[in-house]
């Protein structure tokens, strides 16, 4: 009994439960059934007018001797899907008022199927030799593309409902003289019923219901994980660089810890200068606050040349140049963008004071160019795309010495020729010759950039 209850609400809710599905992804799912009614309102208004300017041009068909519902039917459905159009397009439309559209979809073909025989002053089994029926997977059609299976069932259920009650009063309405047949020929040729024929349309569109429901409570479900793995790779966007997710989204294969590329690439630290000293003061919505106002100028400023975040690391951020895509300027680019952030902050820390941060905001840049390895490193669990060489500990080391330099910007002299030769036009740097740096073993040449 419970795995009935459960296929019967599985039904009633049109698919997959939406417990646990996040509020984004759900109003994205809204989003899409409100363009799919927006597209259906539009798509019925253009079949009521093709229908109508069919009708305007096609003659009067031999033998309707009696009144001509058809303009009446036109119409009315006309001015329904205007309305329903300009309300879509307004406001998100409930389901209560898409049932009752469903309704008056197929009380309007119905009520024109039954005006056949008054119109041809026939008898009432005149109607159900009517190719019009067939306008009923129309409409079948049209709420398959609102993906959503219930209203395909209901329109078909809704579609049958109006048939049997047809059929019914084809036969109870001359029950002196009784009109059903078993001859084919005779049901053909005359106006009479053949219940056999009238339960073979009854089934079909039964069937073509049941099928196109049933692949849309499976599509539905496809559906569902489908936009909540969009959302997902639009969010992975926002912790790694667009290329980067890209790399992990698009990847033929699931990707393993250990696989990884060499390239020539350039590395950028940025570290702000007191900030565990000064944090330690703050309240912690104000050092959240203030990381957050640096981070943001320090993304913009690392972006506009060419650079990508790789990591946040604290205080610090971790950039690179090349690694992630070729780039035959990486060196150049990543001098620029360490010009580029001693410049804004040392021009305007206003943000930063705005969030809470007490006094002067400075920070220290350093640049390392050199080969590196662009991979994924981690467990079969838990995984990090990330670079690792010398470079990278190069420039650590390098942000660090800003310090014992007492500057706010360094590079070694062999990435400063290499910007050189890449194009990098820039307030030349002072030259510092074979200098110590803590956790690198032989002396450097440094180029102070600020």
């Amino acid at each position: 009994m419970a795995g009935i209850g459960e296929t019967v609400r599985y039904i009633l809710r049109g698919g997959p439960p939406q417990t646990g599905i996040p509020a984004r992804v759900l109003s994205e799912i809204r989003r899409r059934e409100n363009v799919s009614e927006r597209l259906i309102s539009w798509i019925q208004l253009a079949i009521v007018l093709f229908f109508a300017g069919l009708y305007m041009i096609a003659p009067r068909a031999e033998g309707s001797e009696g009144f001509n519902f058809v303009p009446i039917a036109l119409g009315l459905y006309f001015l329904f899907t205007l309305a329903r159009l300009v309300l879509s397009h307004r406001t998100e439309l409930p389901e209560w008022y898409l049932l009752i559209s469903i309704m008056v979809d197929i009380a309007l073909l119905v009520g024109l199927i039954f005006s056949f025989h008054i119109q041809y002053d026939q008898h009432p089994t005149f109607y159900l030799k009517a190719p019009t029926l067939m306008y009923v997977f129309i409409f079948i059609g049209l709420r398959a593309l609102r993906f959503d299976p219930r209203f395909v069932l209901t329109t078909g259920l809704v579609a049958v409902a109006g048939w049997v009650g047809l059929v019914a009063y084809a036969v109870i309405s001359d029950m002196e003289r009784m009109r059903v047949t078993r001859n084919y020929v005779e049901y053909l040729t005359g106006n009479t019923i053949l219940v056999g024929a009238e339960l073979d349309k009854t089934i079909v569109i039964l069937t073509v219901t049941v099928i196109l429901s049933v692949a849309l409570y499976r599509g539905r479900s496809m559906l569902f994980a489908s936009i909540r793995d969009n959302a997902a790779a639009s969010d992975l966007r926002r912790f790694f660089a667009p290329e980067v997710a890209a790399s992990i989204t698009d990847a033929d294969r699931m990707l393993e810890a250990g696989e990884g590329t060499v390239r020539d690439a350039a590395i950028l630290f940025i570290d702000v200068r007191g900030f565990t000293r000064t944090s330690a003061t703050m309240a912690p919505e104000a050092v959240m606050a203030v990381l957050a106002a640096y981070q943001n100028q320090a993304v913009e400023v690392v972006q506009s040349h060419g650079g990508r975040v790789d990591k946040f690391l604290g205080d610090g951020v971790l950039a690179t140049f090349g690694a992630v895509e070729p780039s035959e300027t990486f060196a150049a680019d990543a001098l620029r963008a360490a010009r580029g952030l001693i410049e804004t902050f040392a021009g305007d820390s206003g943000a930063m004071t705005d969030a809470g941060w007490p006094g002067p905001f400075r920070v220290g840049v350093a640049v390392a160019a050199g080969p590196v390895t662009v991979g994924v490193v981690g467990s079969r669990t838990r995984l990090e795309f990330t670079v690792i060489g010398d470079a990278v500990n190069r420039a650590a080391k390098l942000e660090d010495a800003n310090k014992t330099e007492a500057c706010r910007g360094l590079t070694d002299a062999g990435t400063w020729d290499l910007a050189l030769k890449q194009g990098y036009v820039g307030t030349p740097a002072e030259i510092r010759s074979q200098r110590p740096v803590t956790g690198i073993r032989r002396p450097l040449d440094l180029a102070v950039l600020a």
